[in-house]
């Protein structure tokens, strides 16, 4: 089973795409994962115009939608910023909503945020179902950088306890 991993962060050193790593290993056997967080900040602003009838998608907008296409299913890691979704995120999903990449495919999301970031994840999951996602597993965590371990281990039980869960979610068949 192949997972695409997505941080919604933008920061070099984001714990939310550190988290991603340290879920990969958790991972059960026969699944692999690859990382979409670097290429979010390529990402053109959502513009209708940009990808209509007879346009092209732009390079870093065709890239997202072929690793995505090329997914059997996604992990979302992101933080909430001011009791929302990163912007960059949130213009991420905005390129994928009329070419359907995320329909029926299973998805869990892990929001993990200093505050907790339970109304970004409200947010997130709404957006996700309105998309068609098959939002397997979802939940918030009040999650600090001190949580990973230097090598890239998830110090905190009922932290890695969730990723466990969320990555297991994904390998589940849907109903």
């Amino acid at each position: 089973m192949d997972v695409l991993g997505m941080s919604g962060s933008l920061r070099a050193a984001s714990t939310n795409a550190r988290l991603l790593r340290a879920a990969a290993k958790l991972a059960p056997d026969g699944m692999q994962f690859t990382f979409y967080d670097e290429q979010i900040a390529a990402l053109p602003h959502f513009s209708p115009d940009l990808d209509g009838e007879r346009a092209a998608a732009p390079p870093a907008v065709a890239d997202l939608r072929r690793r995505l296409s090329a997914a059997d299913a996604v992990l979302i890691c992101c933080p909430e910023y001011a009791h929302g979704v990163p912007g960059a995120f949130k213009n991420a999903l905005d390129w994928i909503v009329s070419s359907g990449e995320l329909t029926d495919r299973p998805v869990a999301l892990v929001m993990a945020s200093a505050s907790g970031a339970e109304h970004a994840r409200a947010a997130l999951a709404s957006t996700l179902r309105v998309m068609g996602a098959n939002l397997v597993f979802e939940r918030s965590l009040a999650f600090s950088p001190r949580y990973l371990g230097a090598d890239g281990s998830i110090l905190d039980p009922e932290a890695e306890r969730a990723v466990r869960e969320a990555v297991v979610a994904l390998s589940r068949p849907s109903p």
